[in-house]
């Protein structure tokens, strides 16, 4: 044998074989299967709707609560005034409790006009006292400050006297009456 003839040992590519195995499944793994972009566009578009709508919702929320408060503030606005007033409605109460029913000196005459006339102011705003006795005892409406024996007239749960009248703001109570209920205790 010649030198020209001797066996060349030639390297084995089996190691690289599963070297090269592994790099295709790394490159199969890391390729992401593209989207087409008209897919997303439409999937972007749907998201972009969706939030849309949901804050379309929100706002006509906020708007029927904005709304809702500017009735009730023009509504119920002047609620203040008027239980002050009827403050003043007492006191000239507690004046004409004091001045005989036949008395028809000028001073007398003038607390009544005043007192007719405050009254009608209140009722023309929405002011009505709350019709109390005989009638079933409503916490809402009325403070029992005190109780009696239930009888045939009277019987449980029933007012029985009105100790200081309660007025009504068109649907919300303005002042509580203060009344005596009739009670089995």
């Amino acid at each position: 044998m010649s030198e020209s003839d001797e066996e060349i040992p030639v390297e084995s590519n089996d190691d690289e074989t599963p070297i090269i195995a592994e790099d295709i499944e790394t490159m199969e793994v890391g390729v992401v299967e593209e989207q087409d972009p008209l897919e997303a566009a439409l999937a972007r578009a749907e998201t972009a709707e969706k939030e849309i709508a949901y804050k379309d919702a929100e706002i006509q929320n906020i708007r029927k609560r904005f709304l809702a408060e500017k009735s009730d503030l023009i509504q119920y606005g002047s609620m203040g005034l008027a239980r002050k007033m009827l403050t003043v409605l007492a006191d000239v109460d507690r004046a004409m409790a004091n001045i005989e029913e036949d008395d028809q000196s000028p001073l007398a005459q003038g607390l009544r006009l005043l007192r007719n006339k405050m009254w009608h102011e209140l009722s023309g705003e929405g002011v009505t006292a709350i019709d109390a006795k005989g009638k079933k005892f409503d916490p809402a409406k009325m403070d029992a400050i005190t109780t009696i024996p239930a009888s045939e007239d009277y019987p449980t749960g029933t007012v029985v006297d009105i100790i200081e009248a309660g007025y009504m703001y068109k649907q919300r109570v303005l002042v509580a009456s203060r009344v005596v209920v009739a009670s089995d205790d």
